[in-house]
């Protein structure tokens, strides 16, 4: 296998990212449409068809097609680990994404069974709930491969060095993780099963939506606090400006989340929310990192 550059190295990071969070729009995509047993079986779509069938109608495209894009993850999580392999016996080694490729790589067919597992028990809300989750950790991890594969090779990273910041940082990515697993409780509770005779959790929707909407205003404190924190006690600009992201993030999650509720869950705002949540995890993994270690790139001084 060739040696690849360091601009390939990035953008097989950065379409590991891309596609980890573009399975939770389409997998959202699956259950918005009542697709979620459009292929009744696992891992076959039928008793007799690996495929999806004329007779299943559109159902069976979506659930078919959902399946089909876990191949694309995995074609590009190979592909990002053969071509860090490939550097551990060059001049210039990546041991540092070495960890989180085979990570995303082995990760990868276990969510696919998990994905069986839900047709399995007919979309039990949650072992849905679980493959959802199993997502968003994904896509933590290959914001943290993205970050990474930005330094130069061979660089040695320098930590910050404002302990109390990165603690703050890390709560804030707590809390996040609480927000999003109460959101998929309300998404659980709520009308979009993906399957009209689909199981629901039987929480009160209005109650679970109101502990989600605690816990995700618990965040949006946090972030405010740690982008003012960011700003005064003299870290790299990158941290305060990954702040500033989450805060966008939030805000924009927050209004499609109320709007929403008022239109008592229109497909298109849930799918937008998801998509969302995807973003939310990457803000708030991001902001974390940025705590820790310094940009190749930046001074000793506040950039």
């Amino acid at each position: 296998m060739p040696l690849v550059s360091e601009p390939t190295l990035r953008k097989l990071a950065y379409a590991s990212l891309i596609t980890q969070a573009g399975i939770i729009v389409t997998g959202g995509a699956v259950r918005l449409t009542d697709s979620g047993l459009g292929c009744p079986e696992w891992p076959r779509c039928t008793d007799e068809s690996w495929t999806a069938t004329q007779e299943m109608g559109i159902h069976g495209v979506v659930e078919f097609g959902n399946r089909l894009l876990t191949f694309v993850l995995g074609f590009v999580a190979l592909a990002m680990l053969l071509a860090v392999v490939r550097t551990l016996s060059s001049g210039r080694p990546r041991r540092d994404l070495l960890v989180p490729s085979i990570f995303l790589l082995c990760v990868i067919p276990a969510q696919a069974v998990i994905g069986g597992i839900t047709v399995w028990t007919g979309l039990n809300p949650w072992v849905v709930m679980f493959h959802f989750l199993v997502s968003a950790v994904l896509v933590g991890v290959a914001t943290v491969l993205v970050r990474r594969a930005q330094r130069p090779a061979l660089y040695v990273p320098e930590r910050i060095g404002i302990p109390w910041l990165e603690r703050l940082a890390l709560i804030t990515l707590g809390a996040t993780a609480v927000a999003v697993y109460m959101g998929t409780i309300v998404t659980a509770s709520g009308p979009h099963a993906g399957d009209p005779d689909a199981p629901r959790t039987g929480f009160d929707l209005g109650l679970v939506t109101g502990f989600h909407a605690h816990a995700a205003a618990i965040v949006l404190g946090l972030a405010i606090g740690l982008y003012a924190a960011a700003r005064v006690a003299g870290a790299p600009g990158r941290t305060a400006r990954a702040a500033a992201v989450l805060l966008a993030v939030l805000f924009a999650q927050g209004l499609i989340g109320a709007v929403q509720y008022r239109l008592e869950l229109p497909e298109l705002l849930v799918g937008l929310h998801l998509a969302g949540a995807a973003a939310m995890v990457f803000a708030a993994v991001d902001v974390w990192y940025s705590t820790r270690w310094r940009p190749a790139n930046a001074s000793h001084s506040p950039a």
